[in-house]
Formats: C-alpha cells, sequence, structure tokens
C-alpha cells in the first residue's frame, strides 16, 4: 500500500505549534516510508479562511521546508462531493432529515450511527472502543445547506485517498464517527494515529498564555526554522536513544508510528531555545550574519553598519547567541560612547578605587598592540599593579568600555572594537567618574 497522508489546517491567521507539529509529524511519516503529503485548507468558514490565513499557512509551512507533493486541495471547491455523499446516505438509509430543535428554519441532514458498540485500531493509543449508548446520531448538513466538518472531512480523505490519519488527540471522540461514515459510504477506514497535546509546565494545553505559541511568533523572534522544527519532533516522538539534535535525513530516517508516545508533551522554550543556540553556532558565518541583519534591520541604529566590524562582531558572538533576536542587545560594540546601565555602573564604577583602577589599566594597555592576548597581559600588569586578583578588575574594565555587566569576554571584545574606541570609551569613563 502507497502511504498517503495530509495536513488539514482551517486557515484562522495563526499556526499554532500543535497544528504544525502534526504536519511535521505526516510529512515524515510519509518521507519515512516514500510515500505522498498532501495539503487540504479546509476553507469552508468564510468569515475566518481569508486569504491572508491561508497565506500563513503557506509561509509556516516553507519557512520550516514541509513541501507537499500534490497541489493543495481547497475544502470550499468540494461542496458538490460533500452533498452527493449526503444524498447517498440518504438514500441508503443511513442519514435522515429533520427540522432539528423545531426552529422551522430548515431540515438538517443527521447521520445515523448503526447501533452498535464500535472500536478501531490507534496507531499510537491502541485498540480504542466505545458502547453504541454512548454515541448518538448527529448533523451531517446544516438547515442552511453547508456540510458539517465530519462529512466534508471524511469525503475529502476518500477524494485524497488519504491512507494514514495522523493528528492531535483531541479528534478521538470524532473518530468514531468517522469510521461509521466510512462504513456507511463503502469507503475503505484509514489507520488512525492520534498525536499527544502539546501542554505547558502545569500539564494544561499550551496556548499563547504561555509564551509563543505560533509559528511567526517563533520566527520573528530568532529562531532557526531547523531548530524549531528539530524540537517539534521530539514532543512525542523519540528516536530510541539519546539523540535529540539531529538533521532530517537522520529524522526521516528514524520515524516510525510506534516511537511515538501517546502521553503529553511538555513545551519548554529553554530547551528549544538551548537547541537554537546549537544550529545557529553552527552555521557559516555568511548564513548566520544574515540572520543577525534581519533582526537588526527593525532597528534606527542596526542598519548601514561598517561591514568589517559587523562580521567580527558576529564572528565573536556567533558561539554566544541563542537567537538572533538577541543580536539586539550588540548597540555597544557600534555607538559610541555606549549606553550606561546605571545599575552596572553604581555597582562597578562608582565605588572606592574604580577610578584608580581604570587609570592603571589604561597606563598599561598599549594602542599599537591590541591583540586579545596583549590586553590580557596588560590586565595581568595593572592588577600586579594594584596588588588585586586575576580577574577583579575585569567588570570595572567591562561597563567602562561596553556599558554593560554582561556580554563576551572582554578581551575579545576590547579587540574587535580596536584600539582608538576602546581606549576613548576607557578615557570617556574616567572623565565622567573625575567630573
Amino acid at each position: 500500500m502507497s502511504v498517503r497522508v495530509r495536513f488539514a489546517p482551517s486557515p484562522t491567521g495563526h499556526v499554532h505549534i500543535g497544528n504544525i507539529r502534526a504536519a511535521i509529524f505526516n510529512w515524515l511519516f510519509a518521507r519515512h516510508h516514500a510515500g505522498r503529503f498532501l495539503l487540504r485548507i479546509e476553507d469552508t468558514d468564510r468569515e475566518r479562511s481569508t486569504p491572508e490565513a491561508v497565506q500563513a499557512i503557506l509561509d509556516a509551512m516553507a519557512w520550516l521546508g514541509i513541501q507537499y507533493d500534490e497541489t493543495p486541495l481547497y475544502q470550499s471547491t468540494q461542496h458538490p462531493r460533500h452533498m452527493e455523499a449526503a444524498e447517498s446516505l440518504l438514500r441508503n438509509g443511513h442519514a435522515y432529515k429533520e427540522d432539528k430543535g423545531g426552529t422551522g428554519q430548515g431540515e438538517c441532514i443527521l447521520f445515523r450511527m448503526p447501533g452498535t458498540d464500535m472500536a478501531f485500531h490507534d496507531e499510537i493509543k491502541g485498540d480504542l472502543s466505545k458502547k453504541a449508548a454512548d454515541m448518538k446520531d448527529f448533523v451531517i448538513v446544516r438547515s442552511d445547506g453547508s456540510p458539517v466538518f465530519h462529512l466534508a472531512n471524511v469525503v475529502d480523505d476518500i477524494t485524497q485517498g488519504i491512507t494514514h490519519i495522523i493528528r492531535g488527540d483531541d479528534h478521538v471522540e470524532n473518530t468514531f464517527r468517522h469510521v461509521a461514515l466510512y462504513q456507511a459510504l463503502g469507503a475503505p477506514v484509514p489507520r488512525y494515529a492520534h498525536l499527544p497535546m502539546i501542554v505547558n509546565a502545569q500539564g494544561k494545553p499550551y496556548s499563547k498564555r504561555d509564551g509563543a505559541a505560533y509559528v511567526g511568533q517563533f520566527r520573528e523572534m530568532g529562531y532557526s526554522a531547523e531548530a524549531l522544527f528539530n524540537y517539534l519532533t521530539l514532543l512525542g516522538w523519540s528516536p530510541g536513544d539519546d539523540r535529540e539534535k539531529m538533521t532530517r535525513e537522520e529524522i526521516i530516517s528514524a520515524f516510525t508510528l510506534d516511537r511515538v508516545k501517546s502521553a503529553p508533551a511538555q513545551m519548554d522554550l529553554r530547551k528549544l531555545t538551548h537547541m537554537n543556540g546549537l544550529y545557529l553556532a553552527e552555521l557559516p558565518l555568511s548564513e548566520f550574519a544574515s540572520g543577525v541583519r534581519r533582526s537588526l534591520s527593525r532597528l534606527d541604529w542596526g542598519q548601514n553598519l561598517d561591514e568589517a566590524l559587523f562580521l567580527n562582531v558576529c564572528r565573536l558572538m556567533q558561539s554566544r547567541t541563542p537567537l538572533f533576536s538577541q543580536s539586539e542587545t550588540w548597540k555597544y560594540f557600534f555607538i559610541d560612547p555606549p549606553e550606561y546601565d546605571e545599575k552596572a555602573v553604581q555597582k562597578n564604577l562608582k565605588k572606592e578605587g574604580a577610578r584608580t583602577a581604570l587609570e592603571t589599566i589604561q597606563r598599561h594597555l598599549s594602542p599599537s598592540d591590541f591583540s586579545d592576548s596583549s590586553i590580557h597581559a596588560a590586565i595581568r600588569k595593572a592588577e600586579a599593579e594594584m596588588g588585586v586578583g586575576e580577574g577583579k578588575l575585569n567588570q570595572a574594565l567591562r561597563v567602562a568600555v561596553t556599558g554593560s555587566s554582561i556580554g563576551a569576554g572582554i578581551y575579545e571584545t576590547m579587540a574587535v572594537l580596536g584600539a582608538p574606541r576602546s581606549l576613548t570609551r576607557l578615557k570617556y569613563a574616567i572623565e565622567q567618574l573625575t567630573s
């Protein structure tokens, strides 16, 4: 049997990570089995299904490298097929009409459940069953003539020849209805696999209240598409060993449904950010610099930067940058004098001996030899002269030169800034302390 799976989102404006994870798992399953991955846009809600919302889905998939194999199917074009199926069910006694609720506003079409206990095998959850008494007839066509999700979904899956339906476990209850619809329509029942829910630290469904929840947000925050793709594969699935950071080819090779867990998967932004840093550190410098440029382009000071300085800063900061957006804290490399953080100044510069320490450092620094190693040696001499331990002058120097108490190694930072700018900043800080 040739595998055919689908991603069938409803365009609502934003693409939740739970939905895109379902797309990823379907895509991986298809690629692992050399099958076909299809896209269906369930756009029958005309108020919410805007061209912009559809484009958001396409953009998210393109960014994450989730390619579909056939022309996307738009559910709104399938209305005649949906109604043909409803009429067939009516003719065969599997459905009936009813003025539901006695509103007099027209007749609905209801599907007649078979009245027997039902069961199906879930590729993740195992055998699932439900008593006949717990399954009531349900509407498949509204009184206004529009098909309900259950009918449209099943008919479209039949149309597209879907063999495996991999979706969130919030659809488990729907699956009993859908199996009955397949049987009544005389179509082969696909295999079902229901993915575990993505939850927060409290075990509740992960939402925008817990942080970034939409694909677009992660992109804006500076996450790498490869890192997000890799991380989302681990939310409910494991390769069966200790591997976490994996290439796409490795994930495709290892991906099977029997390794998908049925327990909820907890979203951990710190873990994702750490993984993202690993990916950014491995990028060619040119690609890393391009990502940084996109982040800085939104800032007034982040445009028209000196190219040589910019690349040197990127080279220094790449392994220390878990998110592209964190490059927005690099302003001190490019703007003179730097903006001084008042708390850092109070703690490191406005204390007894700070000005003397900076003046001592200033004397030992040589403008003609300004590598990080020579800067390090000069600071060691200043410390020895003042009788303080190694590294004791670093923070005062850092704040004087960068305005901040955090950042890359101060010797490497000063080497990137260069002697003229570093020494000018040091002189400026001393003058401010003197005045």
